[in-house]
């Protein structure tokens, strides 16, 4: 198969490197406005369009634009496309399977979730047999290793943060991964496969970079550690999800998780939990995913037909949780319990909706945290 390259920054190369070890796949173009990157460069997008022998199209631009005008076109030149990217998928997944269905091509996207972790596609294997009751878990291997290293030195931060950055990990802009957007995204892409629908970012979604130095000690006197994380359950047609920090007991494996790696849990009857860990992102893992997707193609393989065609309606009223929320006041309310640490104050919740909730925390500066029932 003939494919053609959109890109060739970390993920785009990777899929390159990945691809000249395959004897099945032949990378004929690749799109780069720097033309002395490699010798098969074209900074024309109609030329890559024009040619018949390219079949597949991966698209690892990123972003909104011009990433959803280069994949629409694409299908509608009859050439299927593999992306990782969750921000394009997460906003137009539903015009990309229709234009898909018009044009009989292929439109997979394994690597916008979890990057080299197979947890989509494993998601479809399960729903040929039975419905999923809920998943949640670490989706942001950037968000995890500032937790885990403010957890294990002690650090602020925004200390942790800049080591993040140096690493490579985040971003010059790192809102994304601490303000929870890309986590959304994830939550988004992953209920659509697990539950025929497509929702919007319509539920709640706390930013993690309100917690302190002085949160994680607290947490860890009483014998927690602190993740990010993404989840969502159904209820009929109604949905509930969240994006927000969860508090999990020292022994679980969400709190063992370290550095940069995630971890999602998906829940059904016969198969109870299964977790999938691994790296999340990443130049090779996600090229892999890539590449796996590219195969399934190629070998016409499809784990379960993807239809958003139910419609679900987002309810803060639909199930109960715990939840402790930090501010530097006594507030009212019907706590069960409040703790004072320093200059903190800590009210934990009795079991209360998503809507009682946002009701006591309003558009306050407070720590919001789900005590976790996993």
């Amino acid at each position: 198969m003939k494919i053609a390259i959109l890109g060739f920054g970390t993920v785009g190369s990777g899929v390159y490197e990945i691809a000249k070890t395959l004897k099945n796949i032949e990378v004929k173009k690749v799109l780069e406005k720097d033309l002395s990157k490699i010798n098969i460069a074209t900074d024309s997008y109609d030329e890559i369009i024009n040619d018949k022998e390219i079949e597949l199209i991966v698209e690892c631009v990123g972003g909104l634009h011009p990433a959803y005008e280069f994949i629409m076109k694409a299908i509608q030149n009859k050439k299927s496309v593999v992306s990782a990217n969750k921000a394009v998928i997460a906003k137009y997944l539903d015009e990309f399977l229709k234009t898909v269905k018009e044009n009989n091509v292929k439109f997979r996207f394994e690597a916008s979730v979890g990057g080299g972790i197979p947890c989509l596609a494993s998601i479809q294997k399960i729903r040929r047999v039975e419905n999923i009751d809920k998943f949640y878990g670490i989706f942001n291997g950037t968000s995890n290793f500032i937790l885990d290293n403010m957890y294990r030195l002690e650090n602020k931060f925004f200390r942790s943060l800049k080591s993040a950055q140096k690493l490579g990990y985040a971003e010059a802009d790192p809102s994304a991964d601490i303000d929870g957007y890309d986590v959304t995204n994830k939550v988004i892409i992953s209920f659509a496969l697990a539950y025929d629908g497509f929702i919007k970012n319509e539920f709640p979604c706390f930013t993690m970079k309100n917690i302190t130095k002085e949160d994680i000690l607290y947490f860890k006197k009483q014998g927690f550690v602190a993740k990010y994380i993404g989840e969502a359950t159904t209820k009929g047609n109604e949905y509930e999800a969240s994006v927000m920090l969860n508090l999990f007991p020292i022994n679980t494996l969400e709190a063992n998780v370290l550095s940069n790696y995630n971890i999602i849990t998906v829940q059904s009857y016969t198969m109870g939990e299964v977790k999938f860990y691994g790296q999340g992102a990443g130049k090779l893992p996600t090229a892999n995913a890539i590449i796996q997707d590219i195969l399934d193609i190629q070998a016409k393989i499809s784990f379960n037909p993807i239809s958003i065609e139910k419609k679900y309606t987002y309810s803060s009223n639909l199930f109960k949780h715990k939840y402790l929320i930090r501010s530097n006041e006594k507030l009212k309310g019907n706590f069960e319990r409040i703790d004072r640490d320093g200059n903190n104050f800590y009210h934990y919740t009795k079991e209360i909706t998503q809507a009682d909730l946002l009701k006591l925390v309003e558009e306050k500066d407070y720590l919001v945290v789900k005590l976790s029932e996993y």
